[in-house]
């Protein structure tokens, strides 16, 4: 995606602020990279070093076609360790820390649909781990440099199926859960500091994640369920992403947007 999608256009009053996006190396997280730095920021794209390659090469990708630029810092977003040499990382670079795109989870990697009884702890726990842990984690680390650029954005991705539940993924839906409830523990502490915390709920995406764990008939009945009766792409994600991020949406914190095409209205 080189420019930026219909209804993000250049009023998002992203234009020099810094932006940590973790899960930079996955196709969304690559769609969020790209729009921020379209939209004049400056990202620091975060992810394993196992997706090193996917991600450096978005961010030396887009640091070309610009406005922005991006840099790409490896991390565990499990690891106090990581989060703190991810902040220097960013100051280094860009001399401030404005927003945080908590994108970071466990999906693609779980094993398939199991009832609950037949999920294993050790499953379980790294689910929590990546999802809820690593996005407290996250929240924790830029709090203090955002606090001293006079406030700024976190946005955590949450899904839908927080609403719908979903058969086979108890331990992914009820960690998704557990991000909107931190969403609004965080918006409610972090006011204070002008920083605000919201977090978006994405439909079922047609992507190579999701046709990894469900069926082709999954999908179509998905996109079928919707008001905009279509499959939902990553690009979907991107205008309601920026707007929270930016200034736009200025005295808007601890919600969560839904953005599924009308699947459930919430």
């Amino acid at each position: 995606m080189s420019e930026l999608p219909h209804g993000a256009g250049p009023l998002v009053g992203l234009a020099g602020r810094t932006v940590v996006v973790t899960g930079a190396g996955a196709s969304i997280g690559d769609a969020y990279v790209r729009a921020f730095v379209s939209a004049g920021a400056n990202v620091v794209a975060v992810d394993l070093l196992r997706t090193a390659r996917s991600a450096l090469g978005t961010a030396r990708a887009v640091t070309r076609t610009g406005p922005g630029r991006a840099v790409f810092a490896p991390a565990d977003v499990t690891s106090t360790s990581d989060w703190k040499l991810v902040v220097e990382r960013t100051i280094a670079e860009f001399g401030r820390l404005d927003v945080l795109v908590n994108n970071a989870a466990v999906y693609r990697s779980l094993s398939g649909k199991r009832p609950l009884g037949e999920l294993g702890v050790e499953e379980w726990d790294d689910v929590f781990a990546v999802n809820v842990r690593g996005t407290w984690l996250g929240i924790r680390a830029v709090t203090p440099s955002m606090a001293d650029c006079g406030g700024g954005s976190i946005v955590n991705v949450s899904s839908v199926v927080s609403r719908t539940g979903a058969v086979g993924f108890a331990h992914y839906v009820a960690s998704k859960a557990a991000v909107e409830g931190l969403t609004r523990a965080a918006a409610r502490e972090l006011g204070v500091h002008h920083i605000r915390v919201n977090a978006v709920a994405p439909g079922l995406v047609a992507n190579d994640a999701s046709r990894t764990l469900n069926t082709d008939e999954y999908l179509g009945a998905a996109a079928r369920a919707r008001a905009l009766s279509r499959p939902m792409h990553a690009e979907d994600l991107i205008g309601p992403l920026l707007w929270l991020a930016s200034p736009a949406s200025a005295f808007v914190t601890g919600q969560t947007v839904v953005v599924d095409g009308g699947q459930v209205f919430a």
